[in-house]
């Protein structure tokens, strides 16, 4: 179903079993699970697939290493576990990333796991040596079973300073291991709410759907692309709201404090010698304020990141100029002499954390452990709800897992399928080996006409479904874009109208990497709208009015130069 036929099906037939409130990644995941259980389920967002702090992260599927010296060995164990899942059932759009940790101590930090069992641990001390390759120890241990990344080494400082010209010259040594980098996360969301959709014709999804009411049996939605309303009656719904859980909860008149929100921004550089000096590693370092910090290899970019502070209104949550400030002095901090300054800033994200409330001091010691909290049904709310309570990327789908064990048990029905090795989107089907892959593209340009280096250009963007895009692409007459020439008119078509998408920023934020990596222009703007507009039915004074929109969120938003975007 388009989505005309979706709203107009729920008008007709308001019942369902379940309504998912938040198509963040923990929404989508436990929606696609139930959709493969067979259950009637819809999932509504007030923006886009994807949009909020699941399109905000640091862009890694990791175990988090960090969480050892908390204790939560549980969440280590189950974070490796779901990092090795993901990178076998979406190979397309997850990648093997080497990471290096430089220490600058031998022994600091070796209480801090007691300390934080005792409940006397009010901020992290500098991890030593010792420290990190205890944690590193437990790290492969935990995959003995079930290995998918390389095990780790320890680095001497001179070996250090050879991987990492700039490094502090007190360096003591470093650590080397890997975990996943997901360059396009949020692809890993909107595909799957592709296979769900594709696997049941009883569930639905809709971007830009906000809930305004609740009463009885009943659940009031907008449209805000309309903003026409319709009610449906659902006999159970599952509040995955992220930061905005609260506030759901508020809507539907049943006031909670589950969420403690915290904001992490990061910024996108292009700073060509700062990318030679990562090395293709990402380098994870303990700033001068004890948070820890980051830079990223993201193509020939590099992500630096991330802050951690309390926010309580995530709509207004945006990258500040004091957190750019911060960024700054990371450089001068751990590779002294390597100059990076904001005019090399292409784009900045920001996204509100959906922690549980707390009244820790130091934020960064607030569990990142997911747990369900459920609001019983009652004279005013006749149904229950599931309250999705934090969690991060790499574990949603044993988080929705969870979900939909407990929502299948309320329903009285019985799990079909698993997830645990489920394929998701274009990695159904991948080439695993460089002559298998090589294979598969003689194969498919053969079949399609597609020229072998357009192809693995479109496999690299969208792995296994490439094909079904490259046949989207000779159907027609087609032509690079203006400002943009490795992508194509065709491919954006296709996109914005197999991939729900509403928006010109759905397509470059969050069904391509075009804005993120900085290509994004005022040319290539103008085309991707044309374009879109094209196959969406949109009138002159529509296409013009995205370009607007588009425009504004960027610069706003994330940073992109107003200049960039003229034509």
């Amino acid at each position: 179903m388009n989505r005309q036929q979706i709203l107009n099906h729920y008008r007709q037939n308001p019942r369902l079993s379940v309504l998912i409130i938040g198509a963040g990644i923990n929404g989508i995941g436990t929606f696609r699970d139930l959709a493969l259980q067979g259950v009637d389920v819809l999932i509504v967002d007030k923006n886009d697939f994807c949009a909020g702090a699941s399109a905000a992260s640091s862009r890694q599927a990791h175990g988090g290493l960090r969480y050892l010296e908390h204790g939560d060995f549980r969440l280590v164990r189950e974070s490796l576990a779901e990092r090795n899942r993901l990178l076998l059932n979406a190979p397309h759009a997850v990648e093997l990333l080497q990471t290096t940790i430089p220490v600058f101590s031998w022994f600091s930090g070796l209480l801090n796991a007691p300390l934080k069992f005792m409940g006397r641990l009010q901020k992290p001390s500098a991890r030593g040596y010792i420290v990190v390759k205890l944690g590193m120890m437990l790290y492969d241990w935990f995959t003995r079973k079930n290995r998918a990344t390389p095990t780790h080494t320890m680095l001497t400082r001179q070996q250090a300073l050879e991987r990492h010209s700039h490094l502090r010259a007190d360096v003591v040594g470093a650590a080397s291991y890997y975990d996943c980098l997901m360059p396009q996360a949020e692809r890993i969301g909107v595909e799957q709410v592709l296979d769900a959709e594709a696997a049941n014709p009883a569930a639905h999804a809709l971007n830009y759907c906000a809930v305004v009411d609740g009463s009885g049996e009943s659940v009031t939605l907008r449209d805000d692309l309309t903003g026409e309303s319709f009610t449906v009656q659902p006999r159970l719904v599952i509040n995955a709201g992220g930061a905005w859980i609260d506030f759901v909860n508020r809507a539907l008149k049943k006031p909670t404090r589950f969420i403690g929100g915290t904001k992490g921004s990061h910024i996108v550089v292009d700073n060509p010698t700062l990318a030679k000096v990562v090395n293709g590693s990402s380098v994870f370092f303990e700033n001068t304020d004890g948070r820890l910090a980051i830079f990223m290899p993201f193509r020939d970019k590099v992500i630096i990141g991330a802050t951690d502070l309390r926010c309580d209104q995530p709509d207004d949550a945006v990258c500040t100029d004091e957190e750019i400030d911060y960024f700054m002095q990371f450089a001068d901090h751990i590779l002294p002499g390597m100059q990076v300054d904001r005019s090399q800033i292409v784009f900045h994200f920001c996204g509100v954390r959906p922690l549980p409330a707390s009244d820790v001091e130091f934020v960064g010691l607030v569990t990142r452990e997911h747990s369900l909290r459920v609001i019983e049904p009652d004279d005013s709310i006749r149904f229950p709800i599931y309250n999705l309570v934090g969690g991060k990327w790499t574990t949603f789908r044993a988080f929705a897992e969870e979900t939909a064990d407990k929502t299948l048990s309320f329903l009285g029905i019985s799990r079909k399928v698993g997830t645990e090795d489920l394929p998701i989107g274009g990695g159904r089907d991948y080439p695993r080996t460089p002559q298998a892959r090589a294979q598969w593209l003689h194969q498919v340009s053969t079949r399609t006409g597609v020229p072998l280096d357009w192809l693995t250009a479109l496999f690299e963007r969208y792995g296994t479904r490439a094909e079904a895009i490259a046949r989207h692409i000779v159907a027609g007459a087609d032509a690079p874009l203006e400002g943009l020439p490795s992508y194509s008119r065709r491919e954006i078509q296709f996109l914005a109208v197999q991939e729900k998408v509403e928006h010109v920023d759905d397509l470059l934020l969050r069904r391509t990497w075009i804005a993120m990596l900085g290509l994004i222009n005022g040319p290539a703007l103008v085309a991707i709208a044309g374009a879109m507009g094209e196959v969406l039915g949109w009138s002159a004074d529509r296409v013009q009015q995205e370009i607007d929109r588009t425009r504004t969120l960027l610069t706003t938003r994330n940073g992109v130069p107003a200049e960039r975007l003229t034509v």
